[in-house]
């Protein structure tokens, strides 16, 4: 027979966050709507001017929204993902 999980509540804070899961069972919360985040800690003291070509723009534009971020980030995120490797 399969459990049920329950709906996580909906949490306002850091406070109500932590407490949240310092102390729950979080196998028992259904965490299936969750995506993977990627935080950015390091300031951005530089910046670069860089023309491109319209439909490029746009074609990045596309690929930020529907990864749900802004197209600067996006843009960061490819270079940093090429210089890794």
């Amino acid at each position: 027979m399969k459990t049920k999980l329950k709906p996580l509540p909906s949490l306002t804070n850091d406070y109500q966050a932590q407490h949240f899961v310092s102390e729950a069972d979080l196998s028992q919360y259904d965490l299936s709507g969750f995506k993977p985040t990627r935080f950015e800690f390091e300031p951005k003291a530089a910046a670069l001017n860089l023309r491109l070509p319209q439909n490029l723009l746009d074609a990045l534009k596309v690929k930020a929204k529907a990864k749900g971020i802004p197209y600067t980030r996006y843009v960061r995120l490819v270079l940093e993902n090429d210089v890794a490797q």
